[in-house]
């Protein structure tokens, strides 16, 4: 038996049981089989009603893996930048996969989503949250593509890192570490500290780059490493990060002693490389940090902890954000808010302080205030 209506056909099954089926671009799909007809007939009225809507989905099409869609969705992005990709893939094959890659979209539950998360966010907070946008990313355009109906990854503040304040260098540490670097690579320093420069700012400088005359640097590339080590160059990857800063008079006079030991005369002639001439490796500079922050007594410090140094100075100066976004390439004002909190913090140890002789100074002036009330 069966019961044709406008959209889809229920009928009655040897079980007793009621079937609703019906066509979407000629395939005859089912919709289920029910205990009452009514309900039968009632998922019928639901899919046609979402497709009218265009929020229909076809159930089939999220039975793919995660592990299958989210490699045919990295491979379909053309324009990432060399490292991007790489740390897609990573976190593909290191997290993500490994505990969700097996599960169909459509089985790809909040709860499920939740739990792996927060196992990750355990151990690795940082690691937890890249992999946690890139799973969202990766389900939203599922969602676009008509695939699943909507996306599994509604853990609210998993995108977020809430990295651990960095240590800073003291003006001393400062001192210390660049006499303790290499001669070739001492300028590297200061330009991370007092310009507050990037890694891969500093190892993209031309000599054209430094424009002695108005005491500046243009920021016009960066050179980074990829995961196996070969080097990339490339231009900024907003337009915040390609700048013109001003270089203290100090900065200059190192980079000056610096052009005439170790830059070739060519414009384009990089500013840091080995003694033998050729381009510095990823492995060779952090050999020669490593070496210079245990000599100098700072083996908790990284690399990028002096940028971070000299933009917590640059605040304490009483930089705007607008001028330490500038200064330090930032495209959001949120980065830039980071240092400004920092020399918050400090202004509140330097009020305390004031209260503190604040408190002192009035106990005085009452003391004295009731001797003469007695006289």
């Amino acid at each position: 038996m069966s019961s044709r209506r406008h959209f889809g056909t229920v009928r009655k099954r040897p079980s007793g049981m009621w079937q609703a089926i019906y066509r979407d671009g000629g395939r005859l799909c089912s919709a289920g089989v029910f205990h009452q007809k009514a309900d039968a007939l009632a998922r019928l009225s639901e899919i046609e009603t979402d497709m009218r809507r265009g929020s229909w989905v076809d159930p089939r099409a999220g039975e793919i893996t995660v592990n299958r869609y989210a490699t045919d969705w990295l491979a379909r992005r053309t324009g990432l930048a060399v490292r991007t990709r790489e740390l897609y893939g990573y976190l593909l094959n290191k997290h993500i996969n490994p505990k969700l890659g097996e599960l169909s979209l459509v089985g790809l539950s909040p709860s499920k989503v939740r739990r792996w998360n927060s196992d990750l966010a355990r151990d690795h907070p940082s690691t937890a949250a890249k992999a946690y946008r890139l799973l969202s990313t990766i389900m939203k355009t599922a969602v676009i593509d008509g695939v699943i109906a909507s996306s599994p990854c509604r853990v609210v503040g998993a995108s977020t890192e809430r990295a651990e304040e960095r240590p800073l260098a003291t003006v001393s540490d400062i001192d210390a570490l660049t006499k303790a670097m290499p001669d070739h690579l001492k300028a590297v320093v200061p330009l991370a500290v007092w310009c507050q420069l990037r890694r891969g700012e500093i190892l993209g400088l031309h000599r054209a780059d430094i424009d002695f005359n108005n005491g500046a640097i243009h920021i016009e590339r960066s050179r980074t490493f990829s995961r196996n080590g070969t080097s990339i160059v490339k231009t900024p990857k907003t337009r915040s990060g390609r700048r013109v800063i001003a270089v203290p008079d100090t900065v200059l006079e190192i980079l000056a002693t610096h052009f005439d030991q170790f830059v070739a005369p060519e414009e384009d002639a990089f500013l840091f490389t080995s003694p033998r001439g050729s381009l510095i490796t990823a492995t060779a500079l952090q050999r020669a940090w490593t070496t210079a922050r245990v000599r100098a007594g700072r083996v908790d410090l990284h690399l990028h902890d002096l940028r971070h140094t000299g933009l917590t100075l640059a605040a304490a100066t009483g930089a705007t954000t607008a001028e330490l976004m500038h200064r330090a390439g930032h495209a959001s004002p949120d980065a830039a808010l980071r240092y400004q909190h920092a020399t918050r913090d400090r202004d509140r140890v330097i009020a305390i302080a004031l209260n503190r002789i604040c408190s002192e100074s009035t106990q005085n002036l009452s003391g004295t205030d009731l001797l003469n009330d007695r006289e």
